[in-house]
């Protein structure tokens, strides 16, 4: 059968790789703008979304530049989680993992302790209005010196708790920074059972997804797009159930692949490898879940089976207490549509 966008829609659903500072809305850029006195660029959609291919994953990021000249306020971050949570909901999505850099907001003042406690006030609030329900994954990044995301790390686990912090980053170009400098951050995050994802085989090949996995302890892959290139990792990926959390429309806006039509994704599914489907960045890449599921039903021939596939299995990697898992399953096939 042949799904239609209002079909996919209407399916309960689930992300696990979304970044707050790139799924804020353009309006409310320039609202925030507004009334922090910020002058923004005139083309504020050409500085917040990015083409349909950029230069390299670098100047993808680049993006983000805008969005976090306003998200250094309380009340600014409070309300952009907030508006993700509704977007969220529109789409009925039941449960996100929502990733941000608490260390890139506190150029006004503000403490990494405080960022926090404003994005969870915002989902918070938006989960009991709109009920999608949703975990924080604090990022540590590349560029920064060790002891920083040592500190990261330090705050994500002071956090750490159902329905606030549920799990540790390392995010950026891996293209340029290795991850030898953050192992002890994420050591300190092992050491005390922090759940953990690794963005790795985007920006930079297999050798990024097997530093990840050895010397990071990655339980789940930011893209892992180009595992492939070392097949010998498919054994690990599968054995240890090494989620990867796939951003197709991103994916070849950065280049990690040529085009929709050589993704991965649907190869890996086949080889019964733990796929996810995601946005990444909502406002960066221009989508939604629903658009990224559409397209691939569009290429690939994705229907339903697929789907649902994909949902449980970000439901089975969720970074949540098996309990929350089985409701979330739960809650899942109760609204999926009857054959």
């Amino acid at each position: 059968m042949t799904l239609t966008e209002e079909t996919i829609r209407n399916l309960p659903k689930v992300e696990l790789h979304i970044h707050l500072d790139t799924s804020i809305r353009p309006h409310t850029v320039a609202k925030l703008g507004m009334e922090q006195g910020i002058n923004l660029p005139d083309d504020l959609a050409a500085a917040l979304i990015a083409p349909a291919v950029c230069d390299n994953l670098a100047d993808y990021l680049t993006r983000v530049r805008t969005a976090l000249e306003v998200l250094q306020t309380t009340s600014a971050l409070e309300r952009v989680a907030y508006e993700l949570v509704e977007d969220m909901a529109r789409e009925n999505m039941v449960y996100a993992e929502i990733r941000y850099a608490p260390q890139l907001c506190i150029r006004r003042g503000l403490s990494m302790q405080q960022v926090i406690d404003a994005v969870t006030a915002g989902l918070h609030a938006g989960q009991a209005d709109f009920g999608v329900r949703t975990g924080q994954i604090i990022c540590c990044l590349r560029q920064d010196p060790s002891a920083l995301s040592h500190e990261v790390a330090q705050y994500a686990i002071t956090n750490w708790q159902p329905g606030k912090v549920v799990g540790l980053d390392l995010a950026a170009d891996e293209a340029v920074y290795g991850g030898f400098p953050h192992r002890t951050a994420f050591r300190l995050a092992r050491g005390v059972g922090m759940p953990r994802t690794v963005h790795a085989g985007e920006a930079a090949g297999a050798e990024s997804v097997r530093e990840a996995i050895t010397l990071l302890g990655a339980q789940r892959l930011g893209h892992g797009v180009r595992l492939e290139e070392d097949p010998a990792l498919f054994a690990p990926v599968r054995e240890q159930y090494i989620t990867l959390e796939m951003c197709p429309t991103s994916n070849v806006q950065t280049r990690a692949v040529s085009s929709l039509a050589e993704h991965p994704v649907d190869r890996y599914l086949k080889q019964e490898l733990p796929v996810t489907v995601n946005t990444d960045g909502r406002t960066t890449s221009n989508t939604t879940l629903t658009q990224e599921y559409l397209k691939l039903s569009q290429q690939f021939g994705w229907e339903l089976e697929q789907i649902r596939h994909t949902v449980l299995t970000a439901v089975a990697s969720a970074f949540v207490s098996n309990e929350e898992k089985a409701e979330l399953r739960q809650l899942i096939l109760e609204r999926w549509p009857k054959p």
